[in-house]
């Protein structure tokens, strides 16, 4: 096991909805650490999506988690502007309540997608392969 896998990197994870039942049954299904080399995580809560882009913007975001369903702006507009306006723009994981959807979490540009309501069986899974992926990796972005 290499130290990177002994010791990770603390991860930012933005979750973002209008219902506050949505942001926490994402945090409550990921977890603090959702798998022994990922994390620990640091949450942040986003309620609209002018706060979605104003917090990537500042940076510090490694993965944002966002309400397909969420209003007024939802979140695959929200993640399908994050890739046209930022350049190094932190993954990307819509959650969808119709599986039919997916095709539009594909033409947002998001590399995940994750069914609702959220499933604690699943969601952790998704999360570490996005942030070994995206943070993890050899070259890190930090």
């Amino acid at each position: 096991m290499s130290a990177a896998a002994d010791n990770p990197l603390p991860a930012t994870v933005l979750v973002y909805s209008h219902r506050s039942q949505v942001r926490d049954a994402v945090r409550t299904a990921v977890g603090r650490r959702p798998a022994a080399d990922v994390g620990p995580l640091t949450w942040l809560e986003c309620v609209t999506g002018d706060e979605v882009i104003a917090a990537v913007d500042r940076g510090g975001v490694d993965l944002c988690i966002l309400d397909g369903e969420a209003q007024p702006m939802g979140g695959l507009a929200v993640a399908r502007q994050l890739e046209m306006e930022v350049a190094d723009r932190p993954a990307v994981c819509v959650l969808i309540a119709r599986q039919p959807d997916r095709w539009l979490a594909h033409w947002s540009r998001a590399e995940a997608t994750l069914p609702l309501p959220v499933d604690p069986l699943t969601a952790p899974a998704v999360v570490a392969d996005l942030l070994r992926e995206h943070v993890y990796r050899p070259v890190h972005r930090r």
